[in-house]
């Protein structure tokens, strides 16, 4: 967006076009702020992964004052979309988004209060999940926590029909996409010291995970 040429009205109509809306995180955005109230720390950063479009920052980081949320992303259009979000909630504990790849351990940033990462390892190849398990096990302190949401199997089998074709639609898309399995995601888990503390069922078949860190 060129800002010397745009007049106001013209800036805060690109304002909202670059502002990307997600219609699941528009529903499933109160049920996941119910869980991280209870469960991340009352103070510090917390370093939100994949953060897309942004709405979820800007709706955490409005309820949670005393936390200063850190989102990230490694695309550019969905930084530009959390910056959008970041300048219309106009909120002082919403930080600027950070060029963060999973992938690449070095993260640009130390060590973080709790990780929030919704919606990413079913839509990413399984090195994505490690990675972002073993650069965690790094970054968290005893006691923090790493929050993760989306769908998994249990036991090895889909808990609905719809995730079942979901999941195939996501293979479909990327041989190495899919439906996790929660065990193997614990698994995990405990290589990177961190255990598995509360799996709390969602709306629309999806899971709220959460582990701790080790002392």
């Amino acid at each position: 967006m060129n800002q010397a040429s745009s007049g106001p009205g013209d800036t805060a109509h690109s304002d909202t076009a670059v502002r990307r809306r997600a219609p699941a995180a528009e529903r499933n955005r109160d049920a996941i702020l119910s869980v991280l109230e209870r469960v991340l720390p009352r103070s510090g950063v917390v370093l939100e992964i994949a953060s897309g479009t942004g709405q979820h920052a800007a709706h955490c980081a409005a309820a949670l004052p005393g936390i200063v949320w850190q989102p990230s992303d490694p695309d550019a259009d969905a930084r530009d979309s959390i910056a959008a979000w970041r300048a219309h909630a106009g909120l002082a504990n919403l930080n600027a988004p950070l060029a963060l790849d999973v992938l690449n351990d070095d993260w640009g940033i130390g060590h973080v209060a709790a990780i929030v990462c919704i919606n990413m390892i079913h839509i990413a190849p399984w090195e994505a999940a490690e990675s972002l398990f073993r650069c965690a096990g790094a970054r968290l302190s005893a006691g923090g926590v790493l929050y993760l949401y989306g769908p998994y199997r249990r036991n090895g089998a889909h808990t609905a029909p719809s995730n079942e074709a979901f999941d195939q639609q996501l293979r479909a898309r990327d041989p190495r996409w899919g439906v996790r399995d929660l065990e193997a995601v614990a698994a995990l888990g405990e290589e990177a010291g961190l255990t598995l503390v509360e799996t709390v069922a969602m709306p629309a078949n999806n899971f709220s995970v959460v582990f701790e860190k080790r002392a």
